[in-house]
């Protein structure tokens, strides 16, 4: 996200993986690199910590990008009830992790 090129940044809708058999959303409604924020949020796993270095499996991030903080997860902050999600994410992001 921090290094997406100023003009590469979307504002308006777009369609999830620019796959046009996808209906055109939001860019917040998408996980998409080119956000206007440039900021992600992501949980994961803590490994390690050796001095500076924090070792973590399963951030959604690429290798070497800033971690601005780090706070614990906890199951009262996570969704509470069920959870909505379009058919169009849910079929995206079954791959996702592998």
């Amino acid at each position: 996200m921090d290094k997406v090129e100023p003009g590469k940044i979307e504002l308006t809708g777009r369609h999830p993986r620019n796959r046009k058999d996808r209906p055109k959303v939001g860019i917040f409604s998408q996980r998409a690199k080119s956000r206007p924020n440039q900021i992600g949020v992501s949980r994961c796993r803590i490994l390690s910590v050796q001095k500076l270095v924090i070792i973590v499996q399963g951030l959604d991030a690429i290798n070497g990008i800033p971690v601005l903080d780090i706070k614990p997860y906890m199951r009262e902050f996570g969704p509470v009830g069920n959870v909505i999600q379009t058919d169009w994410a849910t079929e995206l992001m079954k791959d996702y992790y592998r």
